[in-house]
């Protein structure tokens, strides 16, 4: 029901559907979805076509590249980012148009120094955004920010590290709930603490759970 208009969809790899991809193009969108070893021939073939093209230092390939450094609180952190946005390497990637609207693939290395501690990751995208490196690494960087305080938030208020909830979907049932939980906590305003506060308010006050619940418009239960 989301109109996308001149909006970038970025999803983690578990959202990297075809499905969904063709969604986000029929409502008017692009999208930067991410890729995790756990979805075969796809990560593996963009993983391919980064490495040769590493190989040949990019010869004849068409693509863009950007480097930044960030620094402060007693860290370094260095972040790379790459997009392929040749056309013959997409089609290779992409032979049936089965990714609708896909235009270039991506890859972001990251290394973070932390006193004498060193960790490098790297990580693929696939995208429809074509030949524009500063809006990957800004959709990127926007992407980590939110999943970041997200996940923060939900360790600390639902303590969803602690979860010894596995079986199943349950587990992806659950982390659900916490979301809708949090947000519907966040958009209640009158209360003025933190969420793991509302939270505990919410289990102990009847009529403040239902406040709540009708996002912050309820009266008081009889």
């Amino acid at each position: 029901m989301l109109d996308l208009s001149g909006c970038i969809v970025t999803i983690d790899a578990m959202g990297t559907q075809k499905k969904i991809v063709k969604q986000i193009v029929q409502q008017n969108g692009d999208f930067a979805l991410a890729l995790k070893k756990n979805q075969g021939i796809l990560y593996k073939k963009v993983q391919e076509a980064f490495e040769l093209a590493r190989k040949n230092s990019f010869a004849t390939i068409k693509h863009e590249e950007t480097k930044m450094v960030e620094k402060g609180h007693g860290r370094q952190e260095t972040r790379a980012y790459w997009i392929i946005d040749d056309q013959s390497i997409i089609n290779t990637l992409n032979e049936n148009g089965d990714w609708e609207k896909l235009r270039s693939i991506g890859m972001v290395e990251s290394e973070r120094v932390i006193g004498e501690k060193t960790t490098k990751q790297t990580k693929y995208s696939i995208l429809s955004i074509e030949g524009n490196v500063e809006i990957f690494s800004h959709a990127v960087r926007a992407h980590w920010g939110i999943e970041n305080n997200v996940h923060w938030i939900l360790d600390v208020a639902f303590r969803e590290d602690l979860s010894p909830i596995r079986a199943g979907n349950s587990a992806h049932n659950f982390a659900l709930l916490r979301h809708i939980a949090l947000n519907l906590l966040r958009k209640e305003t009158t209360t003025k603490v933190g969420i793991h506060a509302k939270r505990l308010k919410a289990g102990w006050n009847t009529n403040y759970l239902e406040k709540v619940l009708m996002g912050g418009s309820a009266t008081s239960l009889p």
